[in-house]
């Protein structure tokens, strides 16, 4: 199991928010907002040679910040939020390692297969990476879009899982409904993602001990990552970030 950082930009800022809470014309909820620059953080995770983090940019005015972090940590890091078929090579052009995409390849509520095409024709599998992070809606996991606003018609299953899998190099799912609140991981979440995913996936929501490491470690028989945000004491959370570099570097 690798730990997976994060850069979180809004506004052109380092924040950790509560997931749940991103919508148009509203400030989201905010459990923090760092007085470091996006290249600290970045320059911390090289230095800690921690490859496959996420700079995810959350709506607009932060293209900046993310150029900013991936300039710092060139190839070691995925760039999230707002890519496209069009765009995407900039990105990777940038420094970016992969680049991370969701909302772009639905129309409708409905996935695409020519806009899936259209990236993977772009990119290649082994620098695209397909966020698939869900919601829970009337017993199934819906994945979600724009921001996590937005219910797809996209059931997260074992079928939808094999379907996208040769288009990738790996998913990264966010369990958004635990996301940003510290209050526990979505563990059925995590038993579907490790029983059904044919290819490595990387899980974010709610990792707040040891013990949820312990846990998601063994449910994910050594083929899930995780990232942990808010938690952090690098982002004012409780857990020491040099604890969770060391205890998943014994892990990997």
């Amino acid at each position: 199991m690798k730990f997976r950082p994060c850069i979180d930009l809004h506004n052109g800022q380092v924040k950790q928010i509560v997931g749940g809470s991103l919508t148009d014309g509203k400030e989201p909820e905010t459990n923090f907002v760092s007085e470091k620059t996006p290249a600290w953080y970045a320059e911390l995770y090289r230095a800690d040679k921690l490859t496959g983090g996420h700079v995810i940019k959350l709506g607009p005015g932060n293209e900046t910040a993310a150029r900013e972090a991936l300039a710092a940590w060139p190839g070691g890091l995925q760039i999230g939020g707002g890519i496209t078929a069009e765009n995407a090579r900039e990105w990777l052009d940038a420094g970016a390692g992969q680049v991370i995409v969701t909302s772009s390849l639905f129309q409708h509520q409905q996935l695409d297969p020519a806009k899936l095409k259209k990236i993977h024709t772009a990119v290649g599998s082994e620098r695209l990476v397909l966020d698939l992070s869900c919601r829970k809606k009337e017993g199934k996991y819906y994945v979600v879009i724009d921001r996590w606003q937005t219910f797809t018609q996209t059931v997260l299953d074992e079928q939808t899982l094999n379907d996208l899998a040769s288009y990738c190099c790996e998913f990264l799912i966010h369990g958004v409904d635990v996301e940003g609140k510290q209050q526990g991981m979505d563990e059925e979440l995590i038993a579907l993602m490790a029983k059904y995913s044919p290819i490595p996936c990387v899980y974010a929501g709610g990792v707040r001990s040891f013990d949820d490491l312990e846990k998601l470690n063994q449910a994910g028989h050594g083929k899930i990552d995780v990232t942990i945000g808010s938690a952090l004491d690098l982002f004012g959370g409780p857990l020491s970030y040099q604890k969770v570099v060391d205890y998943c570097g014994a892990r990997a």
